[in-house]
């Protein structure tokens, strides 16, 4: 899943960076009783969700707009 929001970042003009979590943390996270949604996607330093999230907004065309108001887009 990470391969597909790199790919569809790309393809909208963002170059992010990708932080692997390996296997021990994921569930180490999740013991400490944390709900862990990954891949997570931050845009302006702020959680803004998973794969789901970041395709819907993509398919209403309202992705582009966010990426660009945090300044991680510039067209």
């Amino acid at each position: 899943m990470t391969h597909v929001l790199k790919r569809l970042l790309l393809c909208v003009g963002v170059n992010p960076p990708v932080f692997e979590v390996d296997d021990n943390e994921e569930d180490e996270a999740r013991r400490a009783g944390e709900e862990v949604q990954l891949p997570a996607v931050f845009i302006g330093g702020k959680l803004f969700g998973g794969l789901d999230r970041v395709m819907a907004t993509h398919i209403t065309g309202e992705l582009v707009p966010i990426l660009k108001q945090a300044g991680a887009l510039w067209l």
